[in-house]
């Protein structure tokens, strides 16, 4: 069942969202060489309390996860993309980190995810962040009242063709609000005009994801890290977008973005 929020509901999603970009801002002004991941969870979780907001990540536990996930923030390093469990590694020269979170406030959630280089970064590894990116704002664009759930995921297929990068359709992005994970699955490939309609009051957290050479996935003995099966190196772009009677509001929009 799919819930439609008010646009008092969907002001409350973007209060935790301008919150949730201001972590990921700090998160790609700390992720340094020589920065180890567990310090950078532990930032987040000093940021968490000080706003009084909730992680939705503590304790979670999907069918997939060894059992519950007892931090606050996902950090996947070079060919991890999704679920990556922060643990003692000390980022390297030209490292590529996907920081991914998802907080609520007041009983309201949001979810974004960025990838960033520490260091040299690569040609390679700077043209599939870019395509992420691009594929997250071509769904953004495609997340309109009246079009189709597919619309969205055909917009990220496209972008992703145009690159050259596979999709992998077993995760993608969701419906979002009173908790981290709603109906519906927004799957990263699929055919425009397919699906439910869109309407106003839906909020999706879309989020493309591509490895360079590869669909296929692996899970780490952690039972959470997820990572391209070939080794390839991944991105991943994440926002939480509220379908209104106009343009798409994105929630999580950071500063950095807007310049």
């Amino acid at each position: 069942m799919i819930e439609l929020k008010t646009p008092t509901e969907v002001q409350r999603m973007h209060t935790t969202g301008r919150f949730v970009a201001e972590v990921l801002t700090e998160v790609g002004r700390i992720a340094d060489v020589g920065v180890n991941l567990l310090d950078i969870e532990h930032r987040v979780r000093d940021m968490i309390k000080q706003r009084g907001a909730e992680s939705c990540y503590w304790d979670y536990s999907p069918s997939f996860g060894k059992g519950p996930f007892r931090n606050v923030i996902c950090l996947s390093v070079n060919d991890a993309v999704l679920h990556g469990l922060p643990h003692d590694y000390v980022l390297q020269d030209g490292d590529v980190l996907t920081a991914d979170i998802a907080v609520s406030i007041d009983g309201w959630a949001a979810d974004s995810a960025r990838t960033i280089i520490v260091g040299t970064a690569a040609e390679e590894d700077q043209r599939i962040i870019r395509a992420t990116e691009e594929a997250l704002e071509a769904a953004i664009g495609a997340a309109r009242a009246g079009n189709k759930l597919g619309d969205i995921s055909a917009a990220i297929w496209a972008v992703a063709r145009e690159h050259g990068y596979p999709v992998n359709t077993e995760f993608g992005g969701h419906g979002i609000g009173r908790t981290m994970h709603e109906e519906p699955h927004v799957a990263n490939r699929g055919k425009a005009g397919r699906g439910i309609k869109l309407h106003p009051g839906m909020t999706l957290a879309l989020e493309p994801w591509f490895a360079r050479t590869t669909e296929q996935i692996v899970f780490d003995p952690d039972g959470w890290t997820i990572r391209s099966a070939d080794g390839s190196r991944t991105a991943h772009s994440e926002h939480t977008v509220a379908i209104t009677e106009d343009e798409p509001l994105v929630l999580t929009r950071r500063e950095d973005e807007r310049a």
